[in-house]
């Protein structure tokens, strides 16, 4: 029996079935496969080790300690001071940790929608600056970055948002008011269950998200995406073939983005300073869809959290945009 071949442009279409399936294309797929597990493992590499320090910081209280110190300071914007381990608590751990935590305090809608948008900006810190640091930008930048305007968020909404917002919004609920009292053993049976699940979506996630990109550049549809999509790039300070990372980021998240342009640089050796401006907009905008149905969930009308981070995002790249092209034309003028 002949082997069946699929020919589009001249080129193998690699089929699912491996006896169908050209030994140049066989080829690819396993090259694909490696490179996607070689970066999840990357990705995991991090999160282990560090969402090991979180858990256990969370499990002996010392987010709840740092919390009840700097609690005065959130009076400044419009927030109770119990909402500071809320803030915190998404410094170090991923958005449902804050969103449980809201879920057992009594805060008004007006508060709550102060949160969202700050969390959203800086949440699961300690992972995402560590692979975005991986994929080309230093870890303390885009930690400044993100608390810096996390802050600014919470201002610029505490200034905007109507005071009817203050009627209570109780988010109570007996079983999640309960506290359950977990033990040392039960806190790491949780977390290594919890990542083990965590490091299969990865794996699988990172697979798909790679060959769906080798298709796409294969016959020439990321180039179709980016043609719609380049006057926003623009206004963004990107590049219009940047549109295919930047809606990997805002559709799977910040992880799976920064992965796929760590190895983009180990590929194909890729514009750095492309990736750094990409980094720079997806560390305050990203996941603008599942993370910001989540606190929909709760109440929070959507334009208070896509809007402000769009417009910070657009405004870092176009900052960085300009003190590059100062330095730039200073350093010509020198030399002249």
């Amino acid at each position: 029996m002949h082997n069946a071949q699929c020919t589009i442009n001249n080129s193998s279409f690699p089929i699912p079935h491996s006896s169908f399936l050209s030994p140049h294309s066989q080829f690819l797929i396993m090259t694909i496969l490696r490179n996607a597990l070689k970066t999840a493992l990357w990705i995991i590499r991090i999160i282990i080790p560090v969402s090991f320090v979180v858990t256990l910081l969370d499990f002996y209280g010392v987010i709840e300690w740092i919390s009840t110190y700097t609690a005065p300071l959130f009076q400044l914007i419009g927030l109770q001071g119990n909402a500071a381990i809320v803030y915190f608590s998404s410094l170090f751990l991923p958005l449902y940790a804050p969103i449980a935590i809201i879920a057992t305090l009594p805060l008004t809608l007006r508060e709550i929608t102060i949160l969202a948008l700050m969390c959203l900006i800086t949440h699961n810190l300690p992972i995402e600056c560590a692979v975005q640091r991986r994929s080309g930008t230093p870890f303390w930048q885009t930690l400044v970055i993100r608390i810096t305007f996390s802050i600014l968020g919470g201002i610029l909404l505490n200034l905007i948002l109507p005071n009817e917002m203050n009627a209570q919004y109780t988010m109570h609920n007996a079983q999640l008011q309960t506290q359950q009292i977990l033990t040392l053993q039960t806190t790491l049976i949780n977390w290594i269950t919890n990542t083990l699940s965590l490091c299969i979506k990865i794996i699988l996630i990172i697979t798909a998200l790679m060959y769906g990109q080798f298709l796409l550049k294969r016959y020439g549809i990321i180039n179709k995406i980016a043609r719609p999509l380049a006057p926003f790039m623009r206004l963004c300070g990107l590049q219009p073939d940047s549109a295919f990372l930047w809606l990997v980021a805002q559709i799977v998240g910040l992880t799976y983005g920064a992965g796929i342009m760590a190895q983009e640089i180990e590929e194909s050796g890729a514009n750095r300073e492309e990736l750094h401006r990409i980094n720079l907009h997806i560390c305050v905008n990203h996941s603008l869809i599942e993370d910001t149905a989540i606190f929909c969930m709760l109440g929070v009308a959507w334009y208070y959290l896509v809007i402000p981070r769009l417009i910070f995002a657009i405004i870092i790249v176009n900052l960085h945009n300009l003190i590059k092209n100062h330095a730039l034309i200073s350093s010509c003028q020198k030399k002249d």
